[in-house]
């Protein structure tokens, strides 16, 4: 989404104010030119309109000139002088209301409401007064009062409303910036989601690959060797036999990696210990080491939980069949209120953990899919000493591990 920014700046609005108040001005020094033909004399229309110039050249450097309370305080004194002396080289009492309500209004549009604009009113006013007085012979003062006093009201309320919609603009701006810059953050942090998001989905494909693909043709491998051998020792019916086996293998690999790849998300597990007892059988027909299945009753577990434990002892059992040189193999599974265990041991030749060779995807697939369900992954083994991978998932993850 797109955000509209305002279409005009503060220096804008404050220009299009200043252009008011110089037109104002200059409007009203014309007409005293063209009401008073003295002013219109070489030396003093020089003098006025050097004066004049100089007047509005100052409104349009206030911000610069007010940086600090001395340049501030001259500034105001300043320019209510020149304003005092414009006004009576004029002799125009019009002039009074061009001039003094243009710096009344200027300084509250800079200032505020505030102590400074509040002094600097009065002595405009104080100035006016004077200026009205002298133009006027000492007239009536209740002019003065009934004119100037709602002239000072419209232009004060005029201009803190033009300020006010100023500031609400500046804040309008300094929040569609904000907007703008956390929609290109959401953007971007969407981006990494997404990115982040496809590494995950290639990792865990590679693991369903892994887990339906390679342990399939890993066991195949297994049948045909042990089939060739039982042929090498003139047994082909026992050859023929685990050749059936394997045929049956290779078509549930087959619906395996369908189901894989139709759908990676979708776990149609059945139970899990008859789903680890067809394991085994597998495992016993393609090798001839018996493996003993210890399971203690459990409570019905999740499907990430079955899968993950299903997958674990799969990978586990085609690592014996193809390292360990073993004569027995036993799982253990253990439940309680908190914990699931699982354990795959083998008495076989074991080796050494802090040196498995490049390549064994296997290990890191089940430590990586036991740590995405919170669980843990150790393995215990030593030349000779035979091998035992454990597995421990929490039944009831805290945020922490999800």
């Amino acid at each position: 989404m797109k955000l509209k920014l305002p279409t005009t700046t503060p220096d804008q609005d404050y220009r299009i104010f200043f252009i008011f108040m110089t037109v104002v001005m200059v409007g009203a020094a014309i007409w005293s030119l063209a009401i008073n033909p003295g002013l219109r004399e070489p030396l003093p229309l020089i003098v006025f309109t050097t004066l004049m110039a100089t007047h509005i050249i100052l409104h349009w450097n206030v911000n610069s000139l007010i940086q600090t309370p001395t340049k501030k305080t001259i500034f105001i004194i300043g320019q209510g002088a020149l304003a005092f002396v414009i006004v009576h080289l004029s002799g125009n009492v019009g002039m009074i209301f061009a001039l003094y309500m243009a710096l009344i209004g200027e300084t509250i549009g800079i200032l505020g409401l505030s102590r400074w604009s509040l002094l600097a009113g009065a002595y405009y006013l104080g100035l006016s007064m004077v200026n009205f007085n002298i133009l006027t012979a000492g007239g009536n003062p209740f002019g003065w009062i009934l004119t100037t006093i709602p002239v000072v009201f419209f232009v004060s309320m005029y201009v803190l409303l033009y300020t006010r919609q100023t500031e609400a603009r500046e804040k309008a701006q300094a929040l569609a910036a904000e907007l703008e810059s956390a929609n290109r953050q959401l953007s971007e942090y969407a981006a990494r989601v997404e990115d982040l998001t496809i590494t995950a989905e290639r990792q865990r494909m590679a693991r369903e690959l892994h887990d339906t693909l390679s342990q399939g043709l890993a066991g195949l491998i297994l049948q045909l060797e042990a089939a060739d051998a039982r042929l090498s020792q003139q047994h082909p019916e026992k050859a023929r036999s685990i050749i059936t086996q394997a045929m049956e293998n290779a078509r549930a690999t087959l619906t395996d990696a369908r189901q894989a790849i139709s759908n990676l998300r979708e776990n149609h597990l059945e139970e899990l210990g008859d789903s680890l007892r067809l394991e085994i059988s597998r495992f016993e027909s393609a090798t001839g080491i018996p493996c003993l299945l210890h399971a203690e009753p459990t409570p019905p577990l999740p499907d990430p939980v079955k899968e993950s434990v299903l997958r674990t002892v799969s990978e586990a059992l085609t690592n014996i069949a193809r390292h360990a040189q073993a004569s027995e193999v036993t799982i253990s599974l253990v439940c309680n209120e908190q914990i699931f265990t699982a354990a795959i041991k083998d008495n076989g030749l074991g080796f050494d953990p802090a040196q498995i060779p490049s390549g064994h995807y296997g290990l890191l697939g089940i430590r990586e899919r036991i740590r995405l369900i919170g669980g843990t992954f150790t393995l215990e083994s030593a030349p000779q000493a035979g091998t035992t991978l454990t597995i421990q998932i929490p039944l009831h993850p805290t945020a922490d591990t999800r």
